[in-house]
């Protein structure tokens, strides 16, 4: 029987958002310059060295899953939210355009129900708190069961920085002990849901009837021209898969590489540390990451490939840092290894011409993934105009790392966050990455122009005066 909330749950919630409430109306009128300076204070205090270290490494030690040398540095990512935090207008006057007489006000979203995925306990909550506040709004952080203790961790410290810049603590709060009933009720009564997680948290958040921001399933699948560079493309390919041993939705996942180049690419991989399973292994490991429902199992998700081959049975040199299959016209339902792999496994395909590439990758998106993400190495802008024309995805790297460039990066444009909207195609409302802008209301001021009405030739074109009918 289904776990129902309890009053003690009830009572905690309502107690919760009022103490929320009263945080938000202590900083209804402050200025920017107290905003911005009540984002820096949090970024430092969550995203220093020494502290972020300590956090990431409880997160991966309390949910069992993840890289624990390499986590730390996940704490640049609070770095660059708070670099477009404080370049972005979050209160009073926004945007102004003359030519159409309009003025754009912020005014917060109010009290923000944030889900926090397991994969992220550390980080999460400092990315979007350092948006949330300065848009003067307050979160309660409802954490994943199975790192509970190092997101409440993290939150006591953003308390922490509030407090040191005279801000009330409670514009952050986190649930102790989660319950699927008492998070779902959160998603309930606050003002808007940012659900960052698996598809039954983002269903949940949906069906709440309040406002959500919730993200897709990742299937990242990524295109090797003739025109790339290829030991760039190998480099950039292990950094993109070994990241959180391939935890994140933007991990490569299947690798579609021009035939002309296939085997000079697969060396390449090898080089970058790769291992190409061999069929009877390539069988082994299929058992072992899925079970008998298509479900991917817990032993086999964020681990090193050694022991994802150890769960298979079989081994792998102790160097080696992710696995390969090719996977060349096995793509469906039934063929596992076109789907999320959420691991250090990527599969391989081969094409001839470019259209032959985009038809593997309509396959592949048609089979799980719909509206993430895909990339492309290559320096022929016909194939990229190509890709992006045809791939059902809301962000296209070229030449980037995937996992390191889809949710914002030093070297690119994208807005960084920690939320990726999948669109329409996979079941979201945006197809953008998720920031501080998401997170507020705003006004529009609308003051009379002169008149913009075209004639009604100009507007109908050669349609105009035609006879009907």
């Amino acid at each position: 029987m289904a776990k129902e909330l309890t009053e003690e749950e009830r009572a905690l919630a309502a107690e919760m958002l009022q103490r929320a409430r009263a945080a938000m109306a202590e900083i209804e009128d402050w200025s920017q310059a107290d905003l911005d300076r009540l984002a820096q204070a949090i970024a430092w205090y969550a995203g220093n060295e020494a502290t972020f270290t300590r956090l990431a490494h409880q997160g991966v030690d309390e949910s069992g899953i993840g890289d624990r040398e390499r986590r730390p540095a996940k704490r640049f990512k609070i770095h660059m939210v708070l670099r477009d935090v404080l370049r972005t207008p979050s209160t009073g006057i926004v945007e102004t355009d003359e030519a159409k007489g309009l003025v754009k006000y912020a005014k917060p979203a109010g009290v923000i129900a944030s889900l926090i995925p397991m994969t992220n306990p550390a980080m999460t909550p400092p990315v979007t708190g350092v948006s949330s506040a300065n848009a003067r709004n307050a979160v309660i952080f409802s954490p994943h069961p199975r790192t509970a203790g190092t997101t409440y961790e993290m939150v006591e410290i953003m308390r922490a920085a509030c407090r040191a810049v005279g801000a009330p603590e409670d514009l952050f709060q986190s649930i102790r002990q989660p319950s699927i009933p008492l998070t779902q009720h959160l998603m309930e009564i606050c003002d808007l849901t940012l659900a960052t997680g698996g598809k039954p948290m983002v269903k949940a958040a949906y069906s709440s009837g309040k406002p959500a921001y919730g993200v897709g399933a990742g299937n990242s699948s990524i295109v090797i021209d003739e025109t790339a560079d290829i030991e760039i493309a190998a480099e950039n390919t292990r950094i993109s898969k070994t990241s959180d041993y391939g935890s994140g939705c933007s991990a490569d996942g299947n690798i579609i590489i021009q035939r002309s180049i296939y085997d000079r690419m697969v060396k390449a991989l090898e080089a970058e540390g790769g291992y190409l399973c061999n069929s009877e292994e390539k069988a082994k490991l299929e058992a072992a990451m899925w079970d008998e429902k298509g479900n991917r199992t817990f032993p086999t998700i964020a681990c090193p490939p050694q022991q994802t081959a150890d769960v298979a049975g079989f081994s792998v040199p102790e160097d080696r840092k992710f696995l390969m299959v090719e996977n060349q016209g096995q793509i469906g339902p039934e063929h596992k290894f076109s789907k999320e792999k959420l691991t250090t496994v990527m599969a391989l395909y081969h094409f001839e011409d470019f259209d032959d590439a985009l038809e593997t990758v309509r396959k592949i998106y048609n089979t799980g993934g719909k509206g993430h993400s895909c990339g492309i190495y290559s320096h022929n802008d016909a194939n990229i105009d190509a890709l992006a024309r045809v791939a059902p995805v809301s962000r296209m790297m070229v030449r980037q790392p995937q996992s390191k460039a889809n949710a914002g990066a030093w070297t690119n444009g994208m807005p960084m966050t920690s939320s990726l909207g999948c669109g329409i195609w996979g079941g979201n409302i945006t197809n953008e990455n998720v920031t501080m802008k998401h997170m507020m209301n705003y006004t529009w001021v609308s003051r009379p122009i002169p008149e913009d009405r075209p004639c009604e030739e100009e507007l109908f074109g050669e349609f105009y005066g035609k006879e009907i009918g």
